[in-house]
């Protein structure tokens, strides 16, 4: 499950706020933990305004909560326009990601049509020895057929280190 904390109260002191949102975390991690439910962090981009933007800020709230039902959706996208230094960030965080998302920069389109060089941060997270899940969070640059075919190649081309 998905879980974005909301807004950052600019009336509130950021202590306070992360207070609340961490206490929030552990009675939502309490009633998912005995099921084997996981809810994992988005930091996001596209609204200014939300309390989770950075990676280093979701790994300090995964860890206070101190949960295995708490941990991080690292959304390569959001990262890049947020804090860009994908690689560093991502190990700087590693131990608490459970789910990573996949689209380019600008635009959110397919792997290859923006500045993130997915080959390097594909072999980064195969050698890291991710077993989890990657969700392709993205559009496509073209339309129709040649859409669809400019898709798998940017997979195949990102995903040819192996």
């Amino acid at each position: 499950m998905t879980v974005v904390p909301g807004f950052y109260e600019r009336n509130l002191p950021v202590g306070l706020q992360t207070a609340n949102v961490t206490d929030a975390l552990r009675k939502g991690a309490e009633i998912f933990e005995p099921h084997g439910l996981v809810m994992v962090l988005e930091p996001l981009s596209d609204t200014p305004d939300l309390f989770l933007r950075n990676s280093d800020q979701t790994y300090n709230l995964c860890k206070a909560v101190d949960s295995p039902s708490c941990k991080i959706l690292y959304d390569i996208y959001h990262m890049q326009r947020n804090e860009g230094n994908l690689l560093v960030n991502m190990d700087r965080v590693w131990d608490e990601i459970a789910y990573i998302q996949i689209g380019d920069n600008p635009g959110r389109n397919e792997p290859t049509t923006g500045e993130i060089n997915y080959r390097n941060v594909f072999k980064h997270i195969y050698e890291k020895g991710y077993q989890g899940v990657m969700g392709m969070e993205h559009g496509v640059a073209n339309k129709g057929k040649e859409g669809e075919l400019a898709l798998i190649k940017a997979y195949r081309e990102t995903d040819s280190f192996a």
